[in-house]
């Protein structure tokens, strides 16, 4: 007993020994992942295939994709429950969001700019080009300028708006939702540039009109009280190559009567005021760039980094 006991001692305490057990312990995990892995390559396609289809659907237990009929009833009725309530809690939030909105005023206005301008005709960008001799090359400028105006006809400006005082804001009181009245701007006051003693507008004669109106702001008034003006100059060149701009109506000046405007559900007759430009003396044969400016109290226009705010730039090219 004695002997024996020495032996498993000097046994244990042999480098080899330990060495071998230390490549059972590494060696037994490598058998086994090399079993696992042959059992896995032992399974042909036939056999996924099948386990897939009981995936899907097994008959034993009723379950599709491993859930029963009830296992999917309650986690549907939970995702159903779940995303109507929060519909539901957006919904609610527009709702009040919408109740503290008014249809017909900004709620805020304290940043709105000084107005935007834009010309007709405005067909292909800010260049308008054409040749007098050729017809076909002015024509499309003509015939935009037809359109726009049809809704300043004097017939249909005396059916749908009355006349008001000129030089002074037409404020019209009442409940916000009321209908408002808008002020006659008859498209006679163009005189020139109303194409209805010169059909052409100019243009057969290489001395075009054109038309600039402010952009609509529910409540502005501009000018504060004087009405604004508008001047026109080359923007880059030689200004000689502008010669004569003549402006209707007046002096080229918006009146104060057509403003402040409220908003389209309840001024619904209402027609921009324009103020037409008859270039009757350009120099012919040349790109002419001109800046057209409004001119008033509270007007900005020497913005650089907005082209549009209280003037606009448009480049003329008449040829013979």
């Amino acid at each position: 007993m004695h002997l024996s006991s020495e032996l498993l001692q000097k046994r244990g305490n042999n480098p080899r020994s330990q060495e071998n057990k230390q490549d059972e312990e590494v060696w037994v995990p490598d058998r086994r992942e090399n079993e696992t892995r042959a059992n896995m390559g032992s399974k042909t396609w036939a056999d996924l295939a099948a386990e897939m289809k009981i995936f899907l659907w097994n008959p034993e237990e009723k379950t599709c994709l491993g859930r029963t009929a009830k296992s999917w009833g309650l986690i549907l009725l939970f995702y159903f429950v779940f995303y109507t309530c929060l519909a539901g809690m957006f919904a609610f939030c527009m709702y009040v969001m919408l109740l503290t909105l008014s249809p017909y005023t900004p709620t805020y206005r304290d940043r709105v700019s000084p107005p935007g301008v834009m010309i007709r005709p405005y067909l292909n960008g800010f260049t308008i080009a054409f040749n007098v001799s050729q017809p076909n090359t002015w024509q499309p400028y003509v015939d935009s300028m037809h359109h726009f105006l049809a809704a300043y006809d004097d017939k249909v400006q005396e059916e749908k708006n009355i006349e008001c005082i000129s030089g002074k804001y037409f404020i019209q009181g009442g409940n916000e939702s009321e209908e408002k009245k808008a002020c006659q701007f008859k498209r006679s006051l163009l005189q020139n540039c109303s194409g209805i003693e010169d059909p052409t507008f100019g243009y057969s004669k290489g001395q075009p009109c054109i038309l600039l109106k402010m952009n609509r702001i529910i409540g502005y008034r501009p000018g504060a009280g004087v009405p604004v003006r508008v001047d026109c100059k080359v923007q880059k060149g030689n200004e000689s190559d502008l010669r004569a701009v003549d402006f209707y109506p007046g002096n080229g000046t918006f009146d104060l009567m057509y403003y402040p405007y409220y908003g389209k559900f309840t001024h619904v007759n209402y027609t921009s005021p324009l103020v037409a430009m008859h270039f009757t003396d350009v120099k012919r044969n040349n790109l002419v760039p001109i800046q057209c400016s409004l001119n008033g109290k509270g007007i900005i226009n020497d913005l650089n980094s907005d082209r549009f705010l209280g003037r606009i730039i448009f480049t003329l090219s008449i040829g013979k």
